[in-house]
Formats: C-alpha cells, structure tokens, sequence
C-alpha cells in the first residue's frame, strides 16, 4: 500500500490562504500541487496557530516532495531553482518571490510544528535545510543506523581454510574474465560481514552469486542449520528469482545436505513481513523479529524507503542482510532511491579489508582506501556481463545511456546497426498505429496462435512473456492507455483477437489494486481464456510463483487493465526477449537515463526503439535525483553521528 497519496479527485478543492497572489495560489494554479499539498499546508498552519504563509508553503513543498519519490525537500536548493526558473523561462516579474532563505530556516525553527532531528514532530528540519515529514525522516534514520551497525559489526566467526576452498571450488576461474572475478569476491565480503550490497546489470550474475554465498554460508554454519528466505519486492520478481534458483542450483557441485538447507521459495516482502489488510503495519517488527538467520532482498532499486527500513527493523540483530539489485535503474515508485543511495560511495574497500579480501580470493583489486563510512566494505559492484558480450549492441548502449552520452548512444542506435537494437524514427501521434501494427503483429501473433490452438495456460504465458511493448507515460497519444488501444486495433485488424466482446480469448489484464482476500496484487498479470470446465465462458488466469494456475471469473477481478502495453516502471523485476520502447515525441521530465536503461535492459535478445533522435538525446542526458539525506548519513557524516 501506498503511504503517498496525492490525487486531486479524492478530496475538495482548497480554499487559498493569503489570496490570489500567495504562494500557495500560484503553485497550485500552475499544476506544482496537489489538493492534498495544499489541505496538508492549512492543517499544519492551523495547528501552528495560523498566520504564517512560510509555514504553509514550506509545509506544502514537503507534502509534494514525498508524493514525488523524494524523502525530503531542500528549502535552500528549492528557493534557488524556482528563482532561476523564472529567470530562465521569463522576462516578466516572477509570480511571486520566495521568502529570503535564512528568515525562511529561522521562522520554521521557530514554528511549534517544526522539530529538530530527533524532536517528535509533524516537521522535521535538519542543518542542512531540508524538510521532512516526520515518518520519513524516522525511516531514514532507522535504517541509516541499521546498516551502519550491521556494516561495522565484529565479522562473524569463520573457518578461513574452509572458505578459501568453497571459494575456488564454486567460483573457477571463467575464461572471459580478464580482470578480478568480483563474484568471487562478492561471496567473500557476504561471508565475512553482517551486511552485503550487490549491485550489477543484466547478466553479471547476480542471482548465481548469491546461490553460492548461501552455499559457503551453509558450509560455515556446520551442523546447524540455518534458516533462509528469498524475497522480493513484487511477485513477478518474486518468481523470476525462484526460477533462477531452481535452475541454477542442480548445477552445483555441493553435498545434498548443503543443497537443502538452500530454499527454493521467494517471496514479496509484503507477504514475508505479514502485511495486514488497509495497514502500513506488518505483523514483523522490531519487537516480534522474523525468526531468520539470512535474508536475501533481490531487485533492492524497486524497494522503497519505507518497505526497506520495516524490513530491516524487523530483522533479528545478528540476522545476515544480502542485498541484491542494480543502481542505475529506475527508483521505486514509492519515496526513495535507495539503492542508489546505498552504492555512492562504493568502488573500492578499505586498505585492511581489501588485503584480506586479495589473500582470501586470490584475486587482484584495486588499491584499497580510507573511508568515514564503515559501509565502504560492505558494497561490491559486479562488472563483466556474461550476456551481452563485446559485439552486442544492447550492452554498448547500456553503458552509453548510463555515462550520459548522448551522441555516442544516438551513433549506437542509428548509425552503427547491431543486430539485437533496432531504431525506428517516430513521425506524428496519427502516424503512429501505421508505424507500429506491423512490429504489434509480429510480437503477439505467436501467443495469441496458442490461445487459438487450445494451448494450455502455462504455455500461453510463455509465448506472451516473450514480447512486450515499453512506454515511459501513462497518457496521452503514446502514453500506455493508447498504445494498448492501438495493439487491440492492430491485431483485430489481422484477425487475431475478437474485441466485440471485453472479455475475448487472449485478452491480458494487468491487476492495479491489490486484492488481499484474492491474493492478487498490483502488477500480476493474468490472461483471460476459456473455462475447461465451461468452454462457452472465459476464466482469468494467473501463475504463481509456484508455478500453480488459479483462476477467478473477470467479474471478481479487482481494478485492472489490458496490458499488452506498459509503463517502464511497471516492467522492472521482469524480463523479455524482445521489448518494443516507444518514447513521446516532445521532451518530458519523465525521460530520463534512468527510464532508457531500465527499458533497454528488459530485452535478452533485442530491442527497438520508436522515438526522435533529440528527444532520445535529451533524455540521455537527464539524471533524476531524488531529494534525501540518506546519502549524507552513510557517506558524509563520521561514523559515530550526533543528529542536531
């Protein structure tokens, strides 16, 4: 569930304090807040004891910053943008100037609902300026605490001898490495510490590293077995990670009794925590512990603040904590960029740590260095991709669009042709359902044959899974609403699906409102087909992370939608082998390099991409940076902080 909400259709619209010309008038006029923003800034003034309209903008400001994915708002960078802006965009008067930024900080100081870090109040400012809603800045703390605690906590116990051998023996020696194996060393740094972090792209072999971490582990605890869970932050990537461990663990060399204390299941942290109906409490927490001697969290860049900080809260103290995920990709939907925040300062390990990190994997790494944060040890960064080699265009694009080159990125897709990226130049929003029914046909023509044939559920989703179209909106002419429109038209036009009914064979429908009493939850995605038991009616059926069918009449469905199109966001925790991305043909700040990779990285085999080439530029060129301080607290502040 959403701890952010900030839809103009839930409550009435405000009435505006200070009249046309305030603050709050002008930025809610021109679409920079919400009702909520607003009603939230006149509860706070009221409960001040009114008359202050620093307050209530501040308040407001704070209110859309969270509704954003941002943790916080910086008062000092937000007075000198919106300064600029109207510089930048103008000649004209700005609408109104914002309140000089010392007498802002010191009139919020001054405020009975404004704290200091620390203070138990509806606002927290920190001596940086930034502005919190108290929850957020709470969750901030409690897990900058806990990682750092964990990071710096005495290395467990182990048999050295032992590890050097599960080491070489899980890990040899792979014949494209021309640098150090950081799988290798990924393993030794999580058997070593409490805390590890993971972080690589598509490829680099991520969940395979982790199968052998939980290997040596289960070497190093002996006869005691220990007690494992897998999780994930949505139940696609739930199973992705189930399936990968499935496959992979035959494959090692281990002694049965090894191999079976390595679980098999995953699943969403929602569930692992005990999530309770219409609550943003979980049945786990710091005072009923999830009785667990490993967690492994795999797609971390999904996870939002809140949901990362009540789960490490309720791991038990000497709990290990392995974080999987990759950095560059798209935030969470929810407030924060945790992931990215976490891996800023990682590159290199301490002098000490990386010379027994050397004699252990027998590896070369770079020079070590000194760091104020404990956590430097605890972050390894995975390298080599294994599935796009030298010559595959997908991974030269990848790497251009996360260095922000824009030019190179562009030379990549129109003028070096590769077999596995594919660029089509977008015309005009009417030219669009010409441009793309031919590639919609090609994509979904082979799933839709085996839902006519009489294929089997499970053999439909495999079809279906293959292909997929990416759109970066929600709206508008290439917003994700119209280009399922326009696939519904294309393969109407070709006789592959019957639209004069909702409910045709074939039709995919993507869950928008989890459904707790059902165990559906936003982003399953079901495939509407005919009833075995009732061949004249059609069922909804969905695949769990078990590989069980259940099935539900459409009629009990909770809110859904087709989904053979969908947002970027939506995508992420899945893979495809072939994704078709079409961006808008106008610049928006939705594009971003962040959203390019994401989309890019879906595709095993091949990606096309329908756009304009400066748009495309633009957006390589755009990094989205979420406002927080959980970066300063890993990184910047000493190891042993005093909030102020």
């Amino acid at each position: 569930m959403s701890e952010n909400t900030s839809s103009k259709n839930m409550l009435p619209a405000p009435r505006m304090d200070g009249g046309e010309g305030s603050a709050l008038s002008v930025l809610y006029g021109q679409g920079l807040l919400s009702d909520l923003d607003v009603h939230f800034a006149r509860f706070m003034n009221r409960l001040a004891g009114g008359g202050s309209p620093e307050l209530a903008l501040a308040a407001a400001l704070a209110s859309h910053a969270s509704g954003q994915g941002d943790i916080c708002i910086n008062l000092r960078q937000w007075a000198r943008r919106w300064s600029w802006g109207v510089e930048a965009e103008s000649a004209e008067p700005p609408p109104f100037a914002p309140p000089p930024v010392g007498d802002w900080l010191a009139s919020l100081r001054a405020s009975s609902v404004v704290g200091r870090p620390g203070e138990r109040q509806p606002l927290v400012l920190d001596r940086r300026g930034r502005l919190y809603l108290y929850r957020y800045w709470e969750y901030e703390r409690c897990l900058a605490d806990d990682l750092l605690r964990r990071s710096q906590a005495a290395s467990p116990s182990v048999d050295e001898a032992r590890l050097r051998a599960d080491l070489d023996r899980l890990f040899p020696r792979h014949p494209q490495l021309s640098g150090p194996d950081w799988q290798k060393v990924a393993a030794a740094v999580a058997a070593l510490k409490q805390v590890c972090v993971i972080s690589g792209g598509p490829g680099t072999g991520k969940t395979s590293t982790v199968l052998r971490i939980l290997a040596l582990l289960a070497g190093q605890a002996g006869e005691q077995p220990l007690r494992i869970a897998l999780a994930a932050p949505t139940g696609k990537a739930a199973a992705r990670l189930q399936e990968s461990i499935r496959a992979a663990k035959p494959l090692l060399d281990l002694e049965a009794e090894r191999l079976a204390q390595i679980p098999e299941e995953a699943s969403t942290l929602h569930r692992l925590l005990g999530a309770r109906p219409d609550s943003v409490y979980f049945r786990y927490n710091r005072d009923d512990p999830l009785p667990l001697d490993v967690l492994v969290v795999d797609e971390v860049s999904m996870v939002g603040l809140a949901l990362l900080a009540k789960t490490v809260t309720a791991l038990p103290a000497e709990a290990r904590l392995i974080l999987l995920g990759d950095k560059d990709q798209l935030a969470s939907v929810e407030a924060g960029a945790v992931l990215g925040d976490l891996c800023a300062g990682a590159g290199r390990f301490s002098p000490e740590f990386q010379t027994r990190l050397a004699t252990l994997t027998g590896e070369s790494l770079p020079r070590g260095r000194e760091s104020s944060s404990p956590l430097v040890d605890a972050i390894v960064l995975l390298r080599h991709s294994y599935r796009f080699g030298a010559d595959s265009g997908i991974g030269a694009l990848a790497r251009a669009v996360n260095r922000g080159k824009s030019a190179e990125a562009l030379d990549l897709l129109v003028g070096a042709p590769h077999e596995d990226i594919v660029w089509r130049e977008l015309a005009d929003p009417a030219s669009l359902p010409e441009q793309l029914a031919g590639s919609v046909t090609a994509g979904f023509a082979p799933y839709l044959r085996a839902v006519r044939e009489g294929a089997g559920p499970a053999a439909v989703f495999e079809q279906f899974n293959r292909f997929r179209v990416l759109v970066a909106l929600r709206g508008g002419p290439f917003g994700v609403e119209a280009l399922n429109r326009l696939c519904e038209a294309a393969l109407f036009a070709q006789g592959l699906i019957d639209t004069h009914s909702i409910w045709y064979a074939g039709r995919p429908v993507m869950v928008v409102r989890n459904d707790y009493n059902l165990r559906l939850f936003n982003g399953d995605i079901g495939m509407t087909l005919p009833d075995p038991d009732a061949p004249e009616r059609v069922k909804v059926f969905f695949l769990g992370n078990d590989g069980a069918l259940r099935s539900f009449a459409p009629a009990r469905l909770p809110e859904h939608e087709t989904v053979y199109a969908m947002t970027v966001h939506k995508s992420q925790g899945s893979e495809f082998e072939q994704v078709l991305v079409v961006t808008p043909n106008e610049s928006s700040p939705v594009l971003s390099r962040e959203l390019l990779y994401t989309a890019l990285t879906r595709a095993k085999r091949e990606a096309m991409f329908y756009g304009v080439p400066e748009v495309f530029a633009a957006a390589v060129g755009r990094r989205l940076r979420r406002s927080s301080g959980l970066r300063d607290r890993l990184w910047v502040e000493p190891r042993t902080r005093r909030d102020r």
